[in-house]
C-alpha cells in the first residue's frame, strides 16, 4: 500500500503542476468568465490533496488500517470530482452537476480517515508513542 499510494500522490502532484502551468494559458480561451479563479481554485485543491496522498503512501511504510487506505482513496476521489467539476465548469460554461460537492466531501472524508488512522488505538497502553498497526510490507 505505501508503495501504491507514493506512487499515485507524485502522479497526482506531477498532474497538478502541469494542470497549474497549463492553466494560466487555458483561462485566456475559457467559457466562464470567472474560468481563471476556478482553475486557480482547482489546482491549489488538487496540490494540496495530492500531498495529502503522498502522506498516506509515508504513513503506509510505519504500519496500514483500512482508515489510511480509505484516506487515500477518498483524496484521490476528491481530486478527480472536484477538481474535475471546477475545470469542466471553467472549460465548458456548464456545471458538472453534484461532482465538485461530492468531491469536497471526499477531501474533507478524506483527511478525518487520516486523523482517525493517527490516533491510537482504543487498546493501546496510555502513554505509548508507537501504534499496533499492521506493519507495511
Amino acid at each position: 500500500m505505501a508503495r501504491s499510494f507514493l506512487v499515485c500522490g507524485a502522479l497526482v502532484m506531477a498532474i497538478g503542476i502541469a494542470a497549474g502551468a497549463f492553466s494560466a494559458h487555458a483561462a485566456k480561451g475559457a467559457a466562464h468568465p470567472d474560468a481563471a479563479q476556478l482553475l486557480r481554485t482547482a489546482v491549489l485543491y488538487h496540490l494540496v490533496n495530492g500531498l495529502g496522498i503522498v502522506a498516506v503512501g509515508l504513513a503506509a511504510r510505519w504500519g496500514t488500517s483500512m482508515w489510511l487506505a480509505a484516506a487515500g482513496l477518498l483524496l484521490l476521489a476528491g481530486v478527480v470530482l472536484f477538481c474535475g467539476s471546477l475545470w469542466f465548469l471553467a472549460m465548458t460554461g456548464r456545471s458538472a452537476g453534484p461532482f465538485a460537492p461530492v468531491g469536497g466531501l471526499a477531501f474533507i472524508a478524506g483527511w478525518l480517515a487520516l486523523a482517525i488512522h493517527a490516533l491510537p488505538p482504543p487498546d493501546e497502553k496510555k502513554g505509548s508513542d508507537t501504534f499496533s498497526r499492521r506493519p507495511s510490507q
